[in-house]
């Protein structure tokens, strides 16, 4: 590479000028006046005259030494490139050697393109080669960089501390609409999840611990050399990679917005209830942590730490907020609600989080994209639960409900209320611009029920309004008006139980529950003036002339008993106890009265088909939802 003989001559000029600014530098140091702003540029000051006293002398001793040096640090750094294993596994003292070569060939080019020689062409030359080893070396380095993070990366399964996160299986909500509930006879089977307001951030170490020194050595020695670019590109392809993979654990394939809207709603809803709880997981979890690796190895190397972390998060924060938007401006199904109000519920509980993650400029597009993807959550849960209130209002039936029992819209529409009622704070805030005419009013609250004015309680009140006017409706189809009577009882009952039994006591409050007793009870009541009245009036007393005879008063009653306990057996009334109640009231009315009559006009025993006992035992078998007959029944 040339002679390394030939030296430079000393310039006894620039010498003195050293020696008489390193005077006033140490003079000028020793001041105690000086700003903090002064001494640090009279430090940086000294430095340079330092670097270039060594430079000049290099220069007058030659560039062979430092060609020398060049060699030695090459031969280190090229001896891997015709090596196929990994320099990091073959543990931290090849490690540290490779480094030190790295960066011995950095500090020898900036000594090189310090000097200051002119037109000096061995001097360009070993620059020139100190650059390819550098950009060699820095090749490898990215190398070596990805198969670190990839080596030693995390891993979960299900038997890890994400198990619970993502073990999402089970209690799915509201799977049915108004009409497959109506169809199907639907049961309260629901359950929604046990789930806590707190949310809580939790760091776990995405890379194995021991290997963070190693990174953050590899990223000091690139930054340093001018290649922080490959190195932040490098990271963050591979920190990518690993959150796609840690998606892919939770469930959450990549589906574009048009793909989700064409999801059959039995898959789509399990896949809702994944992205509920991977939004959750990554989150709290996942984007916490890799933002606590980025700090670790990035911390202090200026911008590039927040701007690595959020190109590392980007793809699949989107990928989970398309997938977010594709529900919101889906239809507004009314079984669609609960998993809609999930969503909104996981967003809104950790909006804080996002805001702080990516607080950066370069984190903006998060924060939007996480914020309106909230609002139309928020917009289509609204538009949702006025569908479920119009879909009450218009359900309606051409034949009345066999037996008279519980209709399934009755069980559907308060057991999904019931569910709402979990629900309360977003309700609440959802629908506190979008007020409604209360429909059952409350006057005033009673020991201290407060709650029976808020938004939800007013809407939830407005709906079992809507719910009585169509059961209404529907107990018109009956051309008995027992029956309608039966119909209207059983649902009411049905509603105060679950109103009792339920959060829906608070928003009701105890004069709904009051009025609506009396209305049930209002519904026995005359159901028994409907049945039992005619069926009593044949017992009569009148024996004026041209009456008819006792004995066939006697007859006539019980072929009117035969025929309500036939029809009436039929009929159903599926709570125990107010069956039994409802039993008992009658009997006491009916056998009353019979036994009365009888033991009154001592009919004679042959006209009696029927014993006052013989009726209270048959009483017992109406309302059983089975038909009988006691046309072919003697008496003992």
């Amino acid at each position: 590479m040339g002679d390394c003989g030939t030296k430079t001559p000393a310039y006894e000029g620039e010498e003195h000028m050293i020696a008489a600014a390193r005077h006033i530098v140490k003079a000028l140091g020793a001041c105690k006046n000086l700003t903090d702003d002064a001494r640090r540029i009279l430090a940086d000051l000294d430095a340079h005259l330092t670097t270039m006293t060594i430079f000049g002398e290099s220069s007058r001793g030659g560039l062979c030494d430092l060609e020398e040096q060049l060699k030695y640090a090459e031969r280190k750094i090229m001896s891997w490139e015709s090596d196929q294993s990994m320099i990091w596994d073959s543990g931290p003292e090849e490690a540290s050697e490779y480094l030190h070569a790295v960066d011995e060939v950095r500090n020898l080019a900036e000594r090189l393109e310090s000097l200051s020689l002119s037109e000096n062409g061995k001097q360009r030359e070993l620059i020139h080669h100190a650059h390819i080893v550098l950009h060699i070396a820095m090749a490898r380095l990215e190398k070596e960089l990805v198969h670190i993070l990839d080596q030693n990366k995390q891993t979960f399964d299900s038997e890890s501390e994400y198990k619970s996160f993502y073990s999402c299986e089970e209690n799915l909500v509201y799977e049915e609409s108004i009409l497959s509930a109506v169809d199907d006879s639907f049961e309260d089977t629901t359950q929604r999840e046990s789930r806590s307001n707190e949310s809580e951030e939790c760091n776990l170490d995405l890379v194995h611990p021991d290997i963070i020194p190693s990174l953050k050595a590899i990223a000091n020695v690139m930054f340093a050399s001018s290649y922080s670019q490959e190195f932040c590109h490098a990271f963050i392809c591979a920190r990518r990679d690993a959150l796609d993979e840690f998606l892919i654990i939770l469930g959450m394939e990549k589906h574009s917005i048009h793909e989700v809207m064409k999801m059959d709603w039995r898959f789509l809803n399990r896949k809702i209830k994944k992205w509920v709880q991977a939004m959750k997981t990554v989150i709290q979890i996942y984007l916490a942590s890799e933002q606590r690796l980025c700090n670790q190895i990035l911390g202090e190397l200026g911008p590039a730490n927040p701007i690595c972390f959020v190109e590392v998060t980007k793809a699949s924060m989107s990928c989970l907020l398309n997938f977010g938007q594709a529900i919101a401006i889906g239809s507004h199904r009314p079984e669609k609600l609960f998993c809609l109000l999930d969503m909104y519920e996981v967003l809104s509980d950790h909006l804080i989080y996002i805001d702080a993650l990516f607080a950066e400029e370069s984190g903006s597009f998060v924060r939007v994209e996480f914020h309106d993807l909230l609002r139309s959550l928020g917009d289509s849960s609204r538009a949702t639960f006025v569908e479920f209130r119009n879909a009450i209002a218009s359900y309606s039936s051409r034949n009345p409900f066999p037996g008279g029992g519980i209709h399934p819209l009755t069980r559907y529409v308060m057991n999904y209320m019931m569910t709402l009622t979990e629900y309360g704070n977003e309700l609440n805030m959802l629908l506190e611009d979008h007020d409604v005419e209360d429909l059952d009013p409350v006057v005033e609250p009673e020991n201290g029920q407060e709650n029976i004015f808020c938004p939800m309680a007013r809407h939830l009140r407005s709906v079992t309004c809507i719910l009585e006017y169509n059961l209404d409706c529907k107990s018109r189809l009956y051309k008995d008006c027992s029956l309608r009577h039966i119909f209207l009882m059983n649902n009411i009952h049905y509603m105060v139980q679950k109103v009792q039994g339920s959060e829906l006591r608070v928003l009701f409050g105890d004069k709904w529950l009051r009025k609506h007793i009396g209305k049930f009870q209002q519904h026995a009541m005359s159901y028994e003036r409907a049945t039992w009245g005619p069926v009593l009036s044949l017992l009569r007393d009148d024996e004026s002339p041209g009456s008819s005879p006792l004995w066939k008063a006697c007859r006539s009653f019980g072929i009117a008993f035969e025929d309500v306990y036939k029809t009436q057996t039929a009929w159903c009334i599926p709570d125990p106890r107010l069956r039994e109640d409802l039993r008992i009231s009658t009997s006491q009315k009916v056998i009353h009265a019979y036994r009365s009559f009888v033991g009154r006009k001592r009919i004679c025993d042959k006209y009696i088909k029927y014993t006052g006992d013989d009726l209270e035992k048959y009483l017992l078998d109406l309302f059983e939802g089975s038909q009988r007959s006691l046309h072919n029944t003697h008496r003992r």
